[in-house]
């Protein structure tokens, strides 16, 4: 604002501005001073914080217990992205003497929470804090090693800004009191005991108050474990002891790794640093298009612990690939001279197909894991000298990372299995196929990727998606990055996103076109008979199924090569619907939420219409996306927002009507 008041102040202030933004195109934005208006009385805090460990909503707590329960006056904001639980969250926390009117982000802490030591690897959080601030480190490592596994940069803003830096170990306190994984409570009491902003047993007191309120439903023994972990906050925190020099090397790692093209670690690193407002316009894609199978640089490692392959107890069944909802397990039958180079210590065993031979190998990546064990749960080989162990077995990331890193890039070096000859109706088989939907940002354990996934693996060279807004559109279309993939031949899945309300159709329009420019294609090739020959005009004109495909495209290479030369607009023309002669699998995608009640009008007429498309509605019957809203998926009895009695109607079957057409 201050920068718009210094333009209107000029003599001729310009008659159209930016504000905001760095117009480098253009040249409307105006610059603009950094001010501090923050009141030195008042306690600032930022907490950095892994999405679905609590801490949003334990600062929320803290809020009201400070606005309540004290003469302080408090305020709060919180930035998260559109990933879904698992991203990086801020909370951003104010509370004084005088009253609060900062409608803006803390630029100056003197309070910084770090929920997550993973981000320490790459993110710049010291940056926020003032000189002397206190800040609240959650350390997997015992307080005397924390000093030596910072990084180099990190060292140096503690010693320059002379941070005093407390440590605790929330996810091993977490896992004592049986509630692995939320911090929340731990990470709360430890902040009011370094704040000081009440009296210790007042403090407890209120936290304790507030628990109930939030997890009195959730029965007794929750509320214990969460008592427990307020006492343990309290006491478990330590003083890090800061020798006074740097003996770190490290340097933070970059947000986009592992070999990224210019434009994903130019422009997409800095919006996933939280710092996309800094860039220019100059940056961005004129057309808004974004590059795809770009998750696959972010490298998250937010896992505390991932799966482990025990190859000598594995049955290949592939039960582990099946249900990852990253892909981030993967396997592949190779020759064994395919290994010849491999890193010491590369998991492999003899592959038991009839089929196939050469040696069956499963790799996973520690970094893009989330943790979320369903791997672990749906794994049926166990160990027959010890019952208790699997084929999978969870470790900690941290020890495991650099070998399991190692086995995982040679691992995609290696060849993929052919496609021809696998069964692609088993599972044994289907979990040899490429994935061309990895990494998405969606919920550790998420129902809904491992369905995707499994549609890439199947059609994913030919794929078109039609995909309704909803949880599969915010983590297959999220901004900056995108789970939807390519092979090596730089084919993949078409994704595109339309409104709620009209994905039916907008799918079928997709299928319309297609098919219109196939039969405008068949159309124009028997004018090029000559040129063509016979034999390749006559395969072209032929309908061919999904396991000529690859034939298809060998076909229309050729005749992409005989037209090329000529100067015929009718030619031009033809080359430009050619690929509509290859056989795309079109697929509409959609929640229940869509499917069941926004979309329905839609879906019913287009199902109605007997056009050759797709359907797969990701059934959580709710609204998820939205909170877990009660949907016409939702069972008879079943409780959800808006039917917090539990549902008085019975769940639509949508299968049902869908079959009574007859052609569905």
């Amino acid at each position: 604002a201050l920068g718009v008041f210094e333009e209107l102040a000029k003599e001729r202030p310009r008659h159209g501005f930016t504000v905001g933004i760095v117009d480098d195109v253009t040249g409307t934005s105006l610059p603009y001073p950094e001010v501090d208006f923050e009141d030195p009385a008042s306690v600032r805090a930022v907490f950095f914080a892994l999405g679905a460990d609590g801490t949003v909503s334990a600062n929320k707590n803290t809020i009201k217990i400070i606005g309540e329960e004290t003469p302080l006056y408090a305020q709060g904001y919180f930035v998260y992205d559109s990933k879904k639980s698992g991203s990086r969250t801020v909370s951003h926390l104010r509370f004084g003497p005088n009253p609060l009117n900062k409608p803006y982000l803390v630029r100056r802490a003197n309070f910084v929470g770090i929920h997550q030591w993973g981000f320490l690897e790459r993110l710049p959080m010291l940056d926020v804090a003032e000189e002397g601030a206190t800040v609240l480190l959650n350390s997997p490592y015992p307080t005397e090693e924390v000093w030596d596994r910072l990084p180099k940069p990190v060292q140096e803003e503690i010693l320059r800004k002379k941070l005093k830096v407390y440590v605790v170990n929330a996810y091993d306190l977490a896992r004592q009191v049986g509630l692995p994984g939320r911090i929340n409570t731990i990470m709360q009491a430890a902040f009011f005991k370094l704040s000081g902003v009440l009296p210790e047993e007042e403090a407890k007191a209120r936290i304790k108050k507030g628990i109930e309120k939030s997890y009195g439903k959730r029965g007794k023994t929750v509320l214990e474990r969460n008592f427990q972990a307020v006492e343990l906050g309290f006491e478990a925190v330590e003083p890090l002891p800061i020798p006074g020099r740097i003996t770190s090397e490290k340097e933070l790692v970059p947000p986009m790794v592992d070999h990224p093209p210019a434009f994903v670690r130019e422009v997409l690193g800095p919006i996933a640093l939280g710092l996309g407002d800094a860039l220019p316009v100059s940056a961005f894609p004129p057309d808004g298009t974004y590059p795809t199978g770009t998750a696959r640089y972010e490298k998250r490692g937010i896992a505390e612990f991932v799966p482990t392959w025990d190859p000598k107890v594995c049955v290949q069944c592939g039960k582990c690939v099946l249900v990852c909802p990253h892909a981030v397990i993967r396997a592949k039958v190779v020759p064994e001279e395919a290994l010849a180079g491999a890193p010491e210590g590369f998991p492999h065993r003899k592959a038991m197909w009839k089929e196939l031979s050469g040696e069956f190998t499963l790799a996973i990546s520690p970094d893009d894991c989330t943790g979320c064990t369903l791997c672990v749960e749906a794994c049926p080989a166990k160990d027959k000298t010890n019952p208790s162990r699997k084929a999978l077995n969870m470790a900690p990331r941290l020890e495991v990372r650099e070998e399991m890193n190692r086995h995982w890039d040679f691992f995609l070096s290696l060849p993929e299995t052919p496609r021809a000859g696998l069964k692609l109706h088993t599972v044994k088989d289907v979990q040899l196929l490429e994935p061309l939907f990895e990494f998405p940002g969606a919920c550790a354990g998420c129902g809904e990727t491992p369905y995707l996934r499994l549609l890439s693996q199947l059609f994913g060279d030919r794929l078109i998606v039609a995909n309704a807004t909803g949880c599969s559109s915010i983590y297959g279309g999220n901004l900056p990055t995108t789970p939807w993939s390519k092979n090596k031949e730089g084919r993949g899945p078409a994704w595109a996103n339309s409104l709620f309300e009209d994905n039916a159709e907008f799918g079928l329009g997709m299928r319309l076109a297609l098919d219109k420019k196939a039969e405008y294609a068949r159309k124009l090739l028997p004018g090029f008979r000559e040129v063509l020959g016979e034999e390749l005009l006559a395969r072209l004109l032929k309908p061919v199924g999904p396991e000529e495909v690859e034939a298809r495209r060998q076909d229309v290479a050729l005749l992409r090569e005989r037209l090329g030369g000529l100067e015929d607009p009718r030619a031009r023309d033809l080359l430009a619907v050619a690929d509509a002669l290859i056989p795309h699998s079109v697929w509409i995608v959609g929640g229940d939420g869509w499917a069941y009640d926004i979309g329905y009008g839609g879906l019913d007429h287009v199902l109605s219409s007997g056009a050759n498309v797709k359907v797969l509605v990701l059934d959580t019957e709710v609204y998820s996306n939205t909170g877990g809203q009660a949907s016409k998926a939702t069972g008879l009895g079943a409780v959800a927002k808006f039917a917090t009695a539990g549902k008085a109607t019975p769940k639509k079957d949508l299968a049902f009507m869908a079959m009574s057409y007859g052609h569905v």
